[in-house]
């Protein structure tokens, strides 16, 4: 190949990629563009229903995720812009959106890949253009966590949660000393995974506790007991600061 040959093939390859540069450039202005235009602007914005809910790493929530934005007056603002953001693997659908008439935008949420608390951010703005955030946290659980929470669901949940459903009717009331609900962080952070594994295993005497406890170490396989103190410390509130990572980035 001649040497002008040669200029004129890079000239042509550098001429593709400006052109490639510009057109990427191009669609991402377009994407921006894409956002409706607010016809409304709100002072707040809050959580509607959704917050602290618990999917399968990768999962949808059970629940959509609702949040309004309202007025300095605490009334609900329709037309007001909502977009979500959180860590990269985040699926939101959708993922902006303008309140309706009850000033609310709701959406469905697939978390990340990554077990731990997913921070989801919903963003306003006001008249002057301020942003305005709200950042609730849903929990994603690796198979570990997810295993345990079925034996919870089985074995521990009618006594441990104080909160009745149809499908469960809660035991808790009915006992002299109520049991810690497994999010109360402020009394089971202090309890190491031993400590656990013995009042599973052996019941409340083991650590000098009530004897309504009772033992599951006939019952659950040592990896079960595992599994299960792995969900207990996945949903404490506040986090076990010494379960490793809290807050998933994927």
């Amino acid at each position: 190949m001649s040497r002008l040959s040669l200029i004129s093939l890079l000239l042509l390859l550098l001429a593709v990629a400006l052109a490639m540069s510009l057109g990427l450039s191009c669609s991402r202005k377009r994407a921006s563009s894409t956002l409706p235009n607010p016809t409304a602007f709100g002072a707040a914005i809050v959580e509607s229903s959704g917050r602290k809910q618990m999917a399968q790493t990768g999962l949808l929530l059970p629940q959509p995720v609702v949040v309004q934005v309202n007025d300095a007056q605490g009334a609900a603002v329709p037309g007001a812009l909502i977009e979500f953001s959180a860590a990269r693997g985040v699926v939101f659908d959708p993922s902006y959106g303008l309140t309706d008439s009850s000033g609310q935008v709701t959406t469905n949420i697939s978390l990340g890949g990554s077990a731990g608390r997913y921070r989801i951010a919903a963003l306003t703005s006001d008249k002057t253009g301020k942003k305005i955030e709200l950042t609730i946290e849903e929990i994603a659980l690796g198979y570990q966590q997810t295993l345990g929470r079925q034996l919870n669901d089985q074995y521990c949940d009618r006594c441990h949660n104080p909160e009745s459903t149809a499908e469960r009717l809660s035991n808790s009331d009915n006992l002299e000393i109520r049991p810690h609900p497994f999010t109360e962080g402020d009394t089971l952070d202090k309890m190491s995974d031993a400590d656990l594994t013995a009042i599973i295993s052996h019941g409340g005497p083991a650590l000098n506790r009530s004897a309504l406890m009772p033992a599951w170490g006939d019952t659950l396989t040592k990896s079960d007991i595992q599994a299960l103190i792995a969900y207990i410390r996945a949903i404490s509130d506040p986090p076990d600061r010494n379960a490793g990572a809290v807050f998933a980035r994927n």
